[in-house]
């Protein structure tokens, strides 16, 4: 059984100071981050076994998740949930936005499989993966825990859970954090952010 409920707090919860909102004068309707959390940066692997850094999206509105291609219920629905918020956007706006699905689990998911799960539901999603130690440096940049237990059988090495805790991080288009929402966001609430983040920058 996958055991994610119970770490799902922590990526909303870490310190107290991150509640509090940098954007003065803005009626978020999420978790206001700006000053709080670091800029995007990151040097992972992306479609077609590629190189992939923040360079890469310079210019586009980021929503970044940690999960896993064969998590069976919280990763699924969360990508589920942020196509459904793209579709709410004009055209133009989801076109300068990229999803970023960052895997917690580099043993199993490999670039090519990750990228046909993503894309599985949404033309604006890119999965990423690395090795151990690059997944987990920019975990601790953004405060994300998970952790792969230990197989399930000496006779099948693949089989093993993989927990992890929830969260979506927004990044304006310069690459500033500026939104942590939790993965049960309200869709239209969501939207609404991306919105009000695009039109300020």
């Amino acid at each position: 059984m996958l055991r994610t409920a119970g770490l799902g707090a922590l990526a909303l919860a870490t310190p107290p100071m991150i509640m509090g909102c940098g954007d003065r004068g803005v009626d978020w309707h999420h978790y206001g981050v700006r000053g709080h959390l670091p800029d995007l940066s990151f040097s992972l692997t992306g479609p077609e076994n590629k190189p992939f850094t923040q360079a890469d999206v310079a210019g586009k509105t980021v929503i970044l998740f940690f999960g896993y291609a064969s998590c069976p219920d919280v990763c699924p629905t969360t990508m589920a949930q942020l196509t459904d918020v793209l579709r709410r956007l004009e055209p133009e706006q989801a076109r300068g936005i990229r999803i970023l699905f960052v895997s917690v689990d580099p043993h199993r998911d490999t670039p090519e499989l990750l990228q046909a799960y993503v894309r599985a539901f949404s033309e604006h999603a890119i999965g990423l993966t690395g090795d151990e130690r690059a997944i987990a440096a920019l975990a601790r940049r953004y405060r994300v825990a998970y952790q792969i237990e230990k197989p399930r059988s000496a006779s099948a090495p693949q089989q093993y859970d993989v927990t992890h805790s929830r969260g979506i991080y927004v990044f304006d288009s310069h690459g500033r954090a500026r939104l942590l929402a939790p993965d049960t966001a309200d869709a239209q609430a969501l939207a609404e952010d991306l919105q009000t983040l695009i039109a300020h920058t």
